[in-house]
């Protein structure tokens, strides 16, 4: 589903972030990335949805050539993607209805077809009870949970999540991590950067490990290994 291969960025300032990297993900895999802070795991994962461009190499996803793609283009891939971030990014002013249905609203999809479907996600997150609340009014784990429905309702293949417990109480962020393997075993693929030491030892999968912009390592049931 993704290849690099030969990446490097670098960017204005003459910050190496990413240096040489090649790397191949299959349909349906579940990928940590870890590594130190500063080690290019952010540049790694933003390059997969553009908002980065490498300075040399190329980077396919799904046989599109992102580093030939035009600017026109990038937000049809995106459809194609849901991202999940450290500090949720929802609308304050639109409802945890309003906000998921949103992502659907601005590719025309029909009313109906809308309200269906931000119905079920709501219910895959266990948050349909909340669906008129604002955003202000939920818990930072049901935030969390509100943004991952919006990443996931027009059933992209590709999930990016960066940091997505960072800012969760261990035990919210133990509901999160059931919420991407149910995702998963549903197919999509999820490639998540992560600090959380704890999840990625006892939730086994695949472990891309990013030092000074270099894969360190690359196992299949791999572990953090890094103290915190």
């Amino acid at each position: 589903m993704i290849e690099m291969k030969d990446v490097t960025k670098k960017y204005p300032n003459g910050v190496l972030a990413v240096n040489g990297i090649s790397v191949n993900i299959k349909q349906g895999e579940f990928v940590y990335v870890v590594g130190p802070s500063g080690a290019g795991k952010s540049t790694f994962i933003k390059m997969m949805y553009r908002e980065e461009k490498p300075s040399s190499g190329s980077i396919t996803i799904n046989g599109i050539d992102l580093t030939k793609l035009k600017e026109k283009k990038v937000p049809y891939l995106r459809r194609n993607i849901g991202v999940v971030f450290q500090d949720f990014k929802l609308l304050p002013r639109l409802s945890v209805f309003e906000n998921i249905a949103y992502a659907l609203e601005v590719i025309e999809e029909n009313p109906r077809n809308i309200k269906k479907r931000v119905l079920e996600v709501l219910d895959l997150v266990r948050l349909k009870h909340k669906a008129r609340f604002l955003p202000d009014e939920l818990s930072g784990g049901e935030q969390q949970r509100v943004s991952i429905a919006r990443s996931i309702v027009n059933s992209p293949g590709l999930m990016i999540a960066d940091e997505p417990t960072g800012n969760l109480d261990p035990e919210t962020s133990w509901e999160i991590m059931n919420i991407f393997e149910e995702i998963n075993n549903r197919g999509t693929t999820i490639i998540m950067a992560t600090h959380n030491r704890e999840i990625v030892n006892k939730i086994k999968k695949r472990v891309i490990a990013i030092e000074s912009g270099k894969i360190a390592r690359d196992e299949v049931r791999g572990e953090y290994g890094y103290e915190i």
